[in-house]
């Protein structure tokens, strides 16, 4: 069961960061920032937060009326379909190194002999050798 608090679901994209509040009495709300607006906030999601319970720029956000906060981001998958970033490494159980790789072998032409391959979006498998259980266990 929910508390009685304000819950915020957020969206941080590359050029706006979206807010959506819903306050203790039901209501929605929303704001829309720009996600780099560094000479008038350090950061959207906490400027939206703020105003939106309507705090002064940089005071404390009090975790008492918050009940959930929910946050989601498209600059991660932007860059992914973009195959802009840092370059990253895949770990995974060894035997597994070329499981990203295969996928599930959807191609438009299932009878093309030239098959062309996107690259991969990590620059190494690093293949190590114990799994861990649901509980934690190796």
């Amino acid at each position: 069961m929910r508390g009685p608090g304000w819950r915020f679901w957020i969206d941080r994209g590359g050029t706006f960061t979206d807010v959506v509040a819903r306050r203790p009495d039901g209501a929605l709300l929303t704001r829309k920032l720009l996600s780099e607006g560094r000479a008038r906030y350090p950061d959207a999601a906490l400027q939206g937060i703020r105003e939106l319970l309507g705090l002064a720029p940089g005071a404390p956000i009090p975790a008492s009326e918050i009940d959930e906060v929910r946050m989601g981001t498209t600059v991660a998958t932007n860059a992914l379909l973009e195959r802009r970033g840092e370059p990253t490494v895949f770990v995974t159980t060894r035997g597994f190194g070329d499981a990203l790789r295969i996928g599930y072998q959807d191609r438009p032409d299932i009878f093309a002999l030239d098959i062309r391959l996107p690259e991969p979006v990590y620059a190494r498998v690093i293949q190590v050798e114990e799994r861990v259980g649901a509980g934690g266990e190796v």
